[in-house]
């Protein structure tokens, strides 16, 4: 790498870059308020601003999605999994999206992810806890590149998504419901088992502290912790 290139960075530059960024997994993994960060990652308040304005500014993100070359879009699985929200997510009020809502478990959030057919992340949106998979489906296939087959549960039971799928080039595997008059005739069982690629991917985000229990105020920022949870996982590829 050119030291031209790391001087338009500005990343280089900064001694305490490697602390700042070791204090943010350290919050992400055991789920501490920032305040009680241990003083060997520095001043808490100075990590907390820097992953607010990396936040704010979408470089996290911008990680996640750097980091997603040539995925295997043989096939492609969405899901999505409930997160319980801590008390400490909905305290003061605010005009930003929380994308936090009510559903059985109380205050929830819900993380829609998409995996390729190596199982790995390449797109998730978050919302509430009480809006449906079939609601959300539409915007996050809409993202989605190109795949042979699209995978997913019974939740997104829905022929407008069908429809949609087709109209991409891809051909939904989808199990109707037991109500279905339709029926699963044309169901390629074989291929839908594979559907645990994307349950696995929920397993490990959720070895993070701070993603299987929300923390966060913002939706911006707990989107980017899930981002860098992402990126983690992309990193041995």
């Amino acid at each position: 790498m050119s030291a031209n290139f790391n001087s338009l960075l500005g990343i280089y530059d900064k001694p305490s870059l490697r602390q700042t960024v070791e204090g943010i997994f350290y919050r992400m993994r055991v789920g501490c308020p920032w305040r009680d960060l241990p003083a060997t990652f520095g001043k808490w308040n100075a990590v907390y601003k820097r992953f607010n304005a990396w936040s704010r500014q979408e470089k996290l993100m911008g990680i996640f999605r750097g980091l997603i070359v040539e995925p295997d879009l043989e096939w492609t699985f969405i899901d999505g999994s409930i997160v319980k929200a801590h008390q400490h997510s909905s305290g003061a009020a605010h005009e930003q999206d929380a994308a936090i809502g009510k559903s059985v478990a109380g205050n929830t959030t819900k993380i829609h992810m998409a995996v390729d057919a190596c199982g790995l992340p390449i797109h998730f949106s978050v919302t509430g806890g009480e809006v449906h998979d079939c609601k959300e489906a539409p915007k996050l296939v809409a993202k989605l590149p190109l795949a042979n087959y699209t995978v997913a549960d019974k939740g997104y039971d829905s022929e407008p998504l069908r429809t949609q799928i087709r109209e991409k080039g891809s051909v939904p595997i989808i199990p109707r419901k037991q109500n279905s008059t339709i029926g699963n005739d044309g169901m390629d069982w074989c291929l839908y088992k594979y559907r645990h690629l994307v349950e696995n991917v929920f397993a490990r985000l959720k070895h993070f502290r701070a993603i299987a229990t929300r923390y966060d105020k913002l939706k911006r920022n707990f989107e980017s912790l899930v981002a860098l949870a992402c990126a983690f996982i992309w990193l041995p590829m």
